[in-house]
Parts: structure tokens; sequence; C-alpha cells
């Protein structure tokens, strides 16, 4: 987590996270990308669409600065059980999906990735801070800041505006 207390922790470019293999990925090297950071599942009612619909944006703004930034979690419904190695070859597999999947983790809780308990510190007014349920998304700058929270229900394609915005597109 750098070398600052967390109180010094001003950025998602301040994390450094595991990858599926248990390597440490240092979100610095994000800097400059616009982030779309969501909490994935493999077995919910919204994994086909959201996948989808992940893919969809990635594939079209990829190139202008946009980076998806998946992280499987299993804390709703026990959605999410198979292995790293089995969840990577799924989203891979099953969807053909080539934004970075990292190590499963927990958002909610006393255990809760340092990653997420950042995230959830916005005013987000009607959100609370937990986490509801899979596939909430956070929007993040290029500065690492996070500009906009959303449901697990909003679309990924109904972001599209406000991603364009921050790549400067819109």
């Amino acid at each position: 987590m750098g070398s600052g207390s967390k109180n010094e922790l001003k950025s998602v470019h301040d994390f450094v996270v595991k990858d599926t293999s248990g390597n440490d990925v240092d979100l610095s090297q994000y800097k400059g990308k616009v982030l779309l950071i969501v909490n994935v599942a493999s077995k919910c009612g919204m994994t086909n669409s959201n996948y989808s619909e992940l893919n969809q944006l990635y594939e079209k703004y990829k190139d202008q600065g946009l980076e998806i930034l998946a992280f499987p979690c299993n804390q709703f419904g026990e959605e999410e059980p198979g292995s790293n190695d089995q969840i990577l070859d799924f989203v891979c597999t099953r969807f053909g999906s080539k934004f970075p999947i990292f190590g499963k983790i927990e958002v909610n809780g006393a255990t809760a990735s340092p990653l997420y308990k950042f995230l959830k510190l916005g005013k987000w007014g009607i959100f609370s801070d937990d986490i509801q349920w899979n596939f909430a998304k956070f929007l993040v700058d290029r500065d690492g800041r996070v500009t906009d929270r959303y449901y697990p229900t909003t679309a990924p394609l109904g972001m599209e505006y406000d991603i364009k915005k921050l790549l400067g597109a819109a």
C-alpha cells in the first residue's frame, strides 16, 4: 500500500492488489487511465449481461485510455465459489474478456480489500458504505480519484456517457 499510512492514501494508484496468481500488481501502473472497477461473479443472474457489456466498453474505449479492473468476490449468494484459476478460465473462455481479472477479494466487512475500503469512502448519499451485490461499479478518473459509484443493476453501457466524459470524448 505504499509507504504512507492509511490517512495518506488519496488515490486508487496508491494501492497494490493481487492478480489471479497471487502476484502483486501496483495500481500506479494505471496512472493516466480512466478506470472502471467492478466486483464480479460467475454465477450471478447479471453475469452474462455485465460481462458482455463490459467487453463492449473495453473494446470501444481501451485505445482511448479506459481500463476495466474486475475483482471476483464470493460475498453475495456465494455466486463466485471457484478458485482464481477457475474464475479466470470461465471469464476468458466463456466471455473472451481481455481486461484484467484480479484475485478473489472481499468487498465488505472487516476483511474487505483495502482498495474497496478506500473506494467506499466517497459521499454516496443513498448508496451507504457497503457494496450491495455483485457488479457494483466505481468510475475513477485519470488521477485515480473516484468520480462515480453505480448500483449493481446499472448496465455498463448505461455508464458510457460518464466514461466518455472522463476520457474527454463526450
